[in-house]
């Protein structure tokens, strides 16, 4: 009977310190925290986070380039680092995650005629992403989105939305989801690789979304002179 008291209890203790440590877990992670989501989740939580701001509309708020930049960096330390991570799984994964992420956006704005309606956030989004299209042409739009915070999660469901065709969305959603991921991780790999991961490695990704972004504004003030003449 003490031995069956005491197996009870072990399991019982065994229980409490497994939820307990889940409870941790859960409260020390800060998903808006790059650093945070690697080094609780790893690879998993790097591919899951570039899919939900890709694919779906309530990932805006994600920090996508912060997390390449990161884990690119975290791929440059030695096997010997607990941070470290596998270069080749990073290449390989996150541009699926993005792909697959862009295509859920893409399907998602075809299929979704209530996210336009008058007075939604989508709707107000559609309004500032529909010049865009205009000036840069569907596909070039869809590209350089990528590379800019918060209209990369709108710019594939804006695409289904404006009848963007399926062919020509998934080549110009396969162009970018291998450009933007491959192009962060490795200015994040060569940043940590040659310099200090702390100071480098989000600068350059800073500067460049900075040069996405003026290329685009430029080439968006040239379209309003040339309407104004």
């Amino acid at each position: 009977m003490i031995d069956h008291l005491a197996r009870l209890a072990s399991l019982a203790h065994s229980g409490a310190a497994a939820h307990a440590t889940s409870a941790s877990v859960q409260a020390s992670v800060n998903i808006l925290d790059a650093n945070s989501v690697i080094k609780t989740f790893g690879l998993a939580g790097i591919f899951v986070i570039l899919f939900v701001e890709t694919g779906l509309l309530i990932g805006f708020f994600l920090p996508g380039d912060t997390l390449l930049a990161l884990a690119g960096a975290f791929a440059a330390l030695p096997l010997s680092d607990s941070r470290h991570l596998p270069l080749v799984a990073l290449l390989v994964g996150c541009p699926i995650a993005a792909i697959a992420g862009g295509q859920v956006g893409f399907t998602i704005g075809r299929r979704s005629v209530a996210l336009a309606k008058p007075g939604s956030s989508f709707e107000h989004s559609l309004r500032r992403i529909e010049p865009l299209f205009e000036r840069f042409g569907e596909g070039r739009v869809v590209l350089l989105c990528r590379f800019i915070p918060v209209l990369r999660a709108f710019i594939n469901p804006a695409a289904g939305m404006f009848e963007m065709s399926v062919k020509r969305f998934t080549l110009w959603n396969v162009v970018g989801g291998v450009a933007w991921p491959l192009a962060i991780v490795l200015a994040g790999y060569y940043a940590g690789l040659k310099l200090h991961i702390e100071k480098y490695a989000l600068p350059v990704v800073g500067f460049v979304v900075i040069v996405s972004v003026l290329s685009m504004l430029v080439e968006l003030r040239r379209n309003k002179r040339r309407q104004a003449v």
